[in-house]
């Protein structure tokens, strides 16, 4: 009998959504546990007590596995099922820099350049939309997704750019992922939203919206402080 899956996680979460995706491409039972992250679970509590974050996964009696990438990596070489990581060690390694690049290189920028105004906002907006020029060209010529034919590890990092800018620009009203500036990276957004496996533990697109607009404050005075540090 397979050991029981928990994933601790919380609606409208990229970094939950990573994990479910994952789960999902391997065929893996699991049970989602949503927290409320204004009142953390005793559950939360326990099995993450340094960050207190969100996603995380038991899997059995193991101590609990932290962090949306690393998650994934587990999944990836725990469970039977496609290979979310390519086989070739260049190619495993190339996708491992590039997840990374996202979060390191493209979480800034993303943020200032929603959430400020002026020159630091203009200038936010040029470094992330290079930033976007670069990822798009990790796309394998002539297939849907950075994974090849089907969804891989890199597609799954990159994915809060289909789903979640989209939901930041609106709120923001600023426009980082255009059609005529990223072409091929605008395509693989929509095969991405419309990948079936993905669909099933993609989070409602206007129930996003709505939970994630009271913060914009909250946003914005985030955004001025990552400025003033740069």
């Amino acid at each position: 009998m397979a050991e029981p899956v928990k994933l601790i996680g919380c609606f409208g979460s990229p970094f939950v959504h990573r994990v479910e995706v994952a789960l999902r491409l391997k065929g893996v039972p699991y049970e989602l546990t949503e927290e409320d992250l204004n009142n953390k679970s005793d559950l939360l509590l326990k099995h993450n007590p340094f960050h207190q974050k969100v996603p995380v996964l038991l899997h059995g009696d193991r101590p609990a596995v932290c962090e949306s990438l690393i998650i994934i990596e587990y999944i990836d070489e725990a469970f039977s099922g496609p290979s979310l990581l390519p086989s070739d060690p260049y190619e495993r390694a190339m996708v491992r820099f590039w997840a990374a690049f996202m979060y390191k290189e493209c979480k800034d920028s993303m943020w200032i350049a929603l959430w400020t105004d002026g020159e630091v906002q203009a200038a936010s907006a040029r470094e992330m939309k290079a930033n976007l020029t670069l990822i798009e060209r990790q796309l394998p010529e002539g297939k849907k997704f950075f994974g090849g034919d089907t969804i891989g590890f890199l597609d799954i990092a990159v994915g809060g750019i289909a789903h979640w800018m989209g939901v930041f620009e609106e709120i923001a009203g600023v426009h980082l992922l255009i059609e005529e500036e990223h072409p091929a990276l605008c395509r693989w957004a929509r095969e991405y939203i419309l990948d079936e496996t993905v669909g099933q533990c993609l989070p409602d697109r206007d129930r996003v919206v709505a939970a994630l607009t009271p913060r914009k404050e909250l946003y914005v005075s985030i955004a001025k402080a990552m400025a003033a540090q740069k």
